[in-house]
């Protein structure tokens, strides 16, 4: 009996300090309506300094000062954005951890890569796209090539005889470079560089005849006269260079290469949050000092919403797939 009556005490107790566990915890985890309550982490899959970098720091600043706390950059670089996102995609499904990243990581990867530690179609929630980097054909300004319809000619005439700078398989240059090759029925030489600085200046010294880079980092060459830019890559021109047509414009519809920037949540995330966080960035994109900052990077600002941005991701990753098929593009 006596042991009965312990028994039912020690239940009795565990239950008590369980319900207390379950209060202490759900006290300390806000309702997702009051989110947020502390630090947000924005996980960004690239040193800092870079494109993407700017874009989160400056989206991270305006969103501290909307939501009232302090929005911190996580740079977590490395394995083609890989590392990065996986941090996201394992982190607590809370709304304090958020991915910053272009393409990369929504489209490329998954799309040319068979074994992913995660799948961004299911582990990912978009949240908007914020920001689009248009590439540009660019050459030498001593080259002979005065347009686009030039260098297609002189590809046509001596096939792979023009090399252009990439920065390894896979990356954006090689897949626009790809693009340009099956829209215009030509084939070029890919070279890979260690990055912009470096194939730049081989462009410039006649080593490659061709650079596909962000216009962020030709324009400067292009006003100095050291370069030539022949076309964006892009689906719109460039506000740095709005002289240069795209190549939609040049009849080359299919040889369009969006390069872009979106910030995503993990998913199950609840809804609330994401609502709340769908208003906020809205609100920020559509600010005109921010609009103002990213292109001064030579960036141009955009919004698309979750349900664009999918749609984005969707039909990219089929795209890509189906070139990098077409074009033997192993990347491992």
């Amino acid at each position: 009996m006596k042991r009965l009556v312990r028994a039912s005490l020690l239940s009795a107790a565990l239950a008590v300090l369980a319900s207390a566990s379950s209060l202490s915890f759900a006290q300390a985890t806000p309702p997702s309506d009051a989110w947020p309550q502390r630090p947000i982490r924005m996980v960004v899959p690239f040193p800092p300094g870079g494109g993407t970098d700017a874009v989160a720091r400056a989206l991270g600043q305006k969103l501290a000062s909307r939501l009232g706390t302090p929005v911190v950059i996580d740079n977590k670089p490395g394995a083609s954005t890989i590392i990065g996102t996986e941090a996201v995609v394992r982190a607590e499904p809370d709304g304090y951890t958020l991915l910053v990243s272009g393409s990369t990581s929504y489209t490329v990867n998954p799309a040319l890569r068979s074994k992913l530690p995660y799948n961004p179609a299911t582990d990912l929630v978009p949240v908007a796209t914020v920001a689009r980097a248009p590439l540009v054909l660019v050459v030498s300004a001593n080259a002979p090539y005065k347009d686009l319809n030039a260098l297609i000619a002189a590809a046509k005439a001596a096939p792979k005889g023009i090399h252009y700078a990439t920065f390894g398989s896979g990356s954006g240059p090689h897949l626009a470079g790809a693009l340009l090759e099956q829209a215009a029925s030509i084939q070029l030489q890919d070279v890979p560089y260690r990055g912009s600085s470096q194939s730049l200046m081989a462009l410039i010294g006649g080593e490659i005849q061709l650079g596909i880079d962000t216009v962020a980092a030709a324009a400067p060459q292009v006003k100095a006269g050291k370069l030539r830019a022949l076309a964006i890559a892009g689906k719109s021109r460039s506000s740095m260079l709005p002289g240069v047509p795209t190549v939609a414009e040049l009849k080359l519809p299919d040889a369009v290469f969006d390069a872009w920037y979106a910030i995503a949540a993990p998913a199950k995330t609840p809804q609330p949050v994401i609502r709340k966080l769908v208003a906020e960035v809205e609100a920020v994109t559509r600010d005109s000092g921010m609009q103002e900052q990213m292109r001064a990077q030579g960036m141009e600002p955009v919004h698309l919403g979750p349900v664009a941005t999918r749609a984005v991701i969707d039909d990219e990753v089929g795209r890509y797939r189906a070139l990098a098929h077409r074009a033997k593009i192993v990347v491992e």
